[in-house]
């Protein structure tokens, strides 16, 4: 039985969805004007395995993850690059969908962009108006009425009148009271904007994510996930204008993943330890990346450092390892799977503890090593096994051989790597040296190998090689 834990409950609850066999699940997707980063990658990867374990339960699943394309941050990159948001906003949309690509992360079912979803927007801002709880200021901006809505905090467990407490003194004397938000914001020169009934404009973040889960998976939903920074007061302000617009619960399950901390640090670009997808998918592979991601759980910290991310190289090589020579016979049912399968669905089903799976796929892995030789039947099914198991993480889809030659960097093709022409070729003349016992030759052609990144493996059955 699936348990999540609840970000608005505090607690591990079993999950049951709103209708039965079918799960709606809306994540909070990227801002589009710069480069993914580590803490998007974890994003797209969690979630990407949620949706991926939902659907191996049997659920069908409606998979949402909006895209941000205009906001405070996006015009101000496109004035500073002389172009358009548009320019600015597909460059970055599509880069983003190659990082997505790249890590295995299916693309989820809709992607709504908030300049696609205005008329939903303005609807929603007008319903709030009608009720009482939005009004327009005197600079023209549309305010939410935090204290019209009594269960404000209900996410974060903030108490209005301690964050009243806490307010600045000085605020914008247009608001009735220091929180409250904007839904609208009046035209601005040199500024995009739509017309509206309160005149020209454009959306604030907040409700951009409230239109468009609403519009696109109906007023009461499963899941909402996304990073633990969008808590408060992001999270809070959508549950706010959802549940005050619609009158009925919003979301039922909030899920949250922890923040990225790089060698022990907090990520960001003032610290300078700020790393973006490209940038580490020229150091290591996609899939040791993602592996990296999963080998802890989502809701701890992760900590980015070079020492973990070889661990994490390392250990999924040694999976692939195990699946070399041996040819699975692929599912995960049967006498010699069956108790893997148990234990790997007990892990995910405790809130999707991959690290737990994870560790099940090593024992598939010591199991298959234990009866390669004594029976390569066993061996075969278990390797099915694993391989069944791993892609429900996203993992362990590449034929070994494929997966141990492959170039390090998948997003930037200008790095310098031997080719796999060329790494046979060589390795082709190093064979017929050894046949000819010039053994110097051969162990030059090997340090040559070596330089370029290529380890060679002499062995009973052959000679093979792998990238390092």
């Amino acid at each position: 039985m699936l348990e999540i834990y609840n970000t608005l409950t505090d607690r591990k609850d079993v999950f049951v969805p709103i209708e039965p066999g079918k799960v709606r699940m809306y994540v909070c997707g990227m801002t589009v004007y710069d480069y993914c980063h580590l803490g998007h990658a974890r994003v797209m990867v969690v979630f990407d395995v949620v949706v991926r374990y939902l659907r191996a339960l049997g659920f069908e699943v409606t998979y949402v993850r909006n895209i941000t394309d205009v906001d405070d941050k996006i015009i101000r990159r496109a004035s500073e690059n002389g172009e358009t948001i548009h320019e600015l906003t597909s460059r970055f949309i599509e880069i983003m969908n190659e990082d997505a690509a790249a890590l295995g992360v299916i693309p989820p079912d809709q992607e709504p962009m908030a300049t696609a979803s205005m008329d939903d927007i303005i609807a929603m801002i007008k319903t709030l108006m009608d009720k009482g709880h939005a009004y327009q200021g005197e600079n023209g901006d549309v305010y939410y009425s935090v204290s019209t809505f009594d269960g404000y905090g209900q996410l974060s467990g903030k108490k209005i009148e301690d964050l009243q407490a806490g307010a600045r003194v000085a605020v914008d004397e247009s608001k009735k009271d220091p929180l409250d938000f904007v839904l609208w914001k009046s035209v601005k020169p040199e500024e995009p904007s739509w017309p509206s009934p309160w005149g020209n404009g454009r959306p604030g973040w907040h409700i951009e994510c409230s239109a468009m889960s609403t519009g696109c998976l109906g007023a009461h939903f499963d899941i909402h996930g996304g990073g633990m920074d969008l808590k408060f007061p992001h999270h809070e302000n959508e549950i706010a204008q959802s549940e005050a617009a619609t009158g009925k619960t919003f979301v039922n399950y909030w899920m949250h993943n922890g923040f990225v901390r790089v060698d022990d640090e907090k990520m960001s670009k003032s610290l300078g330890n700020f790393f973006t997808v490209r940038e580490i998918l020229k150091r290591y592979r996609a899939e040791e990346v993602r592996y990296f991601i999963l080998a802890s759980h989502y809701r701890s910290p992760l900590n980015y450092s070079h020492e973990n991310l070889d661990n994490s190289k390392a250990a999924l090589a040694r999976l692939y390892t195990t699946l070399r020579g041996i040819k699975p016979v692929r599912g995960q049912d049967g006498p010699d799977c069956d108790a893997y399968t148990r234990a790997f669905h007990k892990a995910m089903d405790d809130d999707f503890n991959t690290p737990e799976a994870i560790a099940v796929l090593f024992e598939i892995a010591r199991e298959i090593n234990k009866h390669r030789d004594s029976d390569p039947e066993k061996s075969a099914s278990l390797a099915g096994c694993l391989c069944a198991l791993g892609k429900i993480l996203g993992l362990l889809q590449t034929e070994p051989e494929s997966y141990f030659r492959e170039s390090v960097s998948v997003l930037d093709p200008e790095t310098p790597a031997m080719t796999e022409t060329g790494v046979e070729d060589l390795l082709a003349r190093r064979i017929a040296a050894r046949e000819a016992r010039n053994w110097v030759e051969a162990d030059r052609i090997r340090d040559q190998l070596d330089a370029a990144g290529v380890v060679i493996e002499d062995g009973p059955a052959g000679t093979t090689w792998r990238r390092k």
